[in-house]
């Protein structure tokens, strides 16, 4: 055999695998997972990209907040809902949501992580390094609106309300403010951490709650606040399948070097 055909019969053999390799990859395992900020960002991004290459699967993440989730997989559309609270706190807010969960042993569910709710601002605040429980309860509540009021600039504040993290603004009503409703007069609203984070870099004097992961990005500032913690949990309708309970065993094995703590 001579030098050019092995040549080209070596060509076609590395595309043949790379072809098999793409078609493997394409038709990967999938688990779908849907859930708030907390549980996506605190873990499941975290843990994506070694979970898949370590088990062959696919995680497809939808951020779609806690209540929604726990409908999905009520009605078997995603294999998990997570959420930044506890069991018994989430049962309590799809009831406020006006979805009542008939048969709560139905579901199967365990914590898998635990998160910070943490306070981000513009950096055109960054003077403001700490504020208590009375200050930020008015902060958010819209009683103290501008950032002069709590020892920073001469500047107007904008709440940024994520209306997709429904754990995370449920449990920052309840511990820092009192369960008095939002600042209405100052507040912009967004969908997700995501849009949380960008929307707070962009805009004079934004300030906003969202789970630990958020502070790592660069140009925010995150005052010294008094420590909101959470469970991160996830659930599933019945017992986790085997491909399912394969997750769960990463994230509380080798998966517990990624996740933010």
């Amino acid at each position: 055999m001579n030098q050019k055909l092995t040549g080209q019969m070596g060509s076609l053999l590395v595309a043949a695998s790379l072809s098999l390799g793409m078609t493997v990859s394409v038709n990967a395992e999938e688990i779908r997972i849907g859930g708030g900020s907390a549980p996506l960002e605190n873990v499941f991004k975290k843990i994506q990209e070694p979970f898949e290459k370590a088990a062959g699967m696919q995680l497809v993440l939808t951020s779609e907040g806690p209540d929604q989730a726990f409908i999905n997989v009520e009605n078997g559309t995603i294999d998990i809902a997570a959420a930044g609270l506890s069991f018994e706190s989430w049962l309590e807010l799809m009831k406020q949501k006006g979805h009542i969960i008939a048969n709560p042993k139905d579901y199967k569910y365990r914590v898998i992580g635990r998160d910070k709710i943490q306070v981000l601002t513009n950096q055109d605040v960054a003077a403001v390094k700490s504020l208590s429980k009375e200050q930020l309860k008015g902060i958010f509540t819209g009683k103290i609106n501008n950032w002069k009021e709590v020892g920073g600039p001469d500047v107007a504040i904008m709440v940024i309300f994520p209306t997709k993290m429904t754990g995370t603004n449920k449990l920052w009503q309840e511990k820092i403010m009192d369960g008095e409703e939002w600042a209405k007069a100052n507040r912009q609203e967004v969908a997700t951490a995501v849009d949380l984070k960008k929307k707070i870099a962009e805009t004079a004097g934004a300030v906003g709650a969202g789970p630990l992961a958020a502070q790592t990005q660069s140009n925010l500032h995150s005052p010294e606040t008094p420590e909101v913690g959470r469970p991160i949990t996830a659930l599933t309708k019945g017992a986790p399948s085997p491909t399912v309970q394969k997750l769960f065993d990463f994230i509380a094995g080798e998966g517990q070097k990624y996740i933010v703590r």
